[in-house]
């Protein structure tokens, strides 16, 4: 039996605490500056993506979500493929100028199949933990020996934000100056062993695609806004270092107050644009308010919510404030009655849809008293809920995990 040259991997969904809104090089995907996130949970939110490569391929092939797509239609992928083929053909070279029989893996032709362990109606970006499991992945199958920051530079260049899956726990994106791109790569901050207590809710308030993308919107940012400047030149460097000194020292209220300036000034950014744009939509500012409400009723910050490109909430709070938070949010957002949203507890909570619904009850007589102040909002407001935590970075599996079957064609494909 012939050897079969393969890797499966998964890797992260990574939220930016510290946003990156512009590119200095929009080909190498280089920021304008510097961010900071949070690594989730792979139980809840991950891409998984096997890569076999074989003399018998006539061509590179891919399958996302089991639907065949044109890998030459995507610039990004291309390149990473090519830099990982690139990377892997210098490693051969040696081997061969040393006298160690090798595989020449990057003269083959590979097929990549990928899936997404959320929905993909979810309203979560998944180019991040999608490109990071294709660069580890082919970082294993090609037994690439630079190091994961050195890795997370091809990631780069099929998404930026995808450097930062690259990681667990607390990743920080370096922009870098050189024009080639060599010093703007992620690395770690801190692991998700540093504080286990932190945890995240994802509120989807919409699942529609956005009207104006990202690279659009990045590009007319750049280009119009005076804000946008004077954020680049002052702010996030300083919040760049304000947020590393919050997560090294497990200062919540530092962290949120941070997380929740950022994201604010971000939007700002964003509707000093010209044209302006608003990604946010009535749910999302909804959410803002509610969270404002909570930390009052507490009399401490005690939860802290940030948006990306887009109007979905990502609610942080620690452990013993989350319960409260997860039942306050199910009061005031309910579901509609004949959707039942896409909901992932880890334990100690339960799958459940609201307090009402599900025989849950608002067991804190302040948080009692807030969900009557605040109200309920319309049914359907908010369409699936995740609750998760703190995760590692990209994972490989066994061969037994593999997305191909022995023909390396997916197991699972649709037409």
């Amino acid at each position: 039996m012939s050897t079969v040259y393969e890797a499966t991997v998964t890797a992260p969904v990574n939220i930016a605490v510290i946003k990156y809104w512009g590119k200095r090089d929009s080909a190498l995907i280089l920021p304008t500056n510097s961010s900071l996130s949070v690594t989730l949970s792979q139980d809840h939110l991950s891409t998984r993506t096997t890569i076999r490569a074989s003399p018998e391929f006539t061509t590179d092939r891919l399958w996302l979500n089991g639907v065949e797509e044109d890998i030459a239609a995507s610039k990004r992928l291309v390149n990473s493929i090519t830099t990982a083929r690139k990377l892997r053909k210098a490693l051969e070279l040696r081997q061969q100028n040393d006298g160690i029989a090798t595989v020449p893996l990057s003269q083959w032709r590979i097929h990549v199949c990928s899936e997404n362990n959320f929905p993909t109606a979810a309203g979560l970006a998944s180019s991040a933990s999608g490109y990071a499991a294709l660069v580890s992945a082919l970082g294993t199958l090609y037994k690439l020996p630079q190091t994961t920051s050195e890795l997370s530079r091809v990631a780069r260049v099929g998404s930026g934000s995808a450097c930062r899956s690259m990681f667990g726990g607390f990743v920080a994106w370096q922009a870098g100056v050189a024009d080639d791109g060599n010093d703007s790569l992620a690395v770690q901050v801190a692991s998700r062993e540093h504080w286990p207590e932190l945890q995240a809710l994802i509120l989807v308030a919409s699942d529609k695609k956005k009207a104006i993308s990202s690279t659009a919107g990045m590009q007319t940012t750049v280009e119009t806004s005076a804000l946008f400047a004077e954020r680049v030149r002052t702010v996030v460097p300083q919040r760049m270092e304000d947020m590393k000194a919050a997560i090294a020292a497990r200062d919540f209220p530092r962290f949120a107050e941070i997380t929740m300036r950022d994201s604010n000034q971000f939007h700002a950014v964003c509707l000093d644009t010209y044209p302006p744009i608003s990604y946010m939509n009535d749910t999302s500012r909804a959410i803002a308010g509610l969270v404002h409400a909570f930390n009052a009723s507490r009399g401490r910050v005690a939860a802290a919510y940030t948006y990306d490109a887009g109007p979905n909430a990502v609610i942080y709070a620690l452990s013993t404030d989350m319960r409260d938070l997860v039942e306050l949010v199910t009061y005031c957002f309910p579901r509609e009655e004949c959707v039942l949203p896409e909901a992932f507890y880890p334990d100690p909570f339960s799958v459940f849809a609201s307090p009402d619904q599900a025989g849950l009850h608002l067991s804190d007589p302040a948080v009692v008293k807030l969900a009557e102040t605040i109200g309920k909002f319309p049914a359907g407001s908010v369409r699936r809920i995740i609750h998760t935590e703190v995760g590692d970075g990209p994972r490989v599996l066994p061969a037994s995990q593999s997305l191909l079957n022995d023909a390396g064609m997916p197991k699972r494909a649709r037409e």
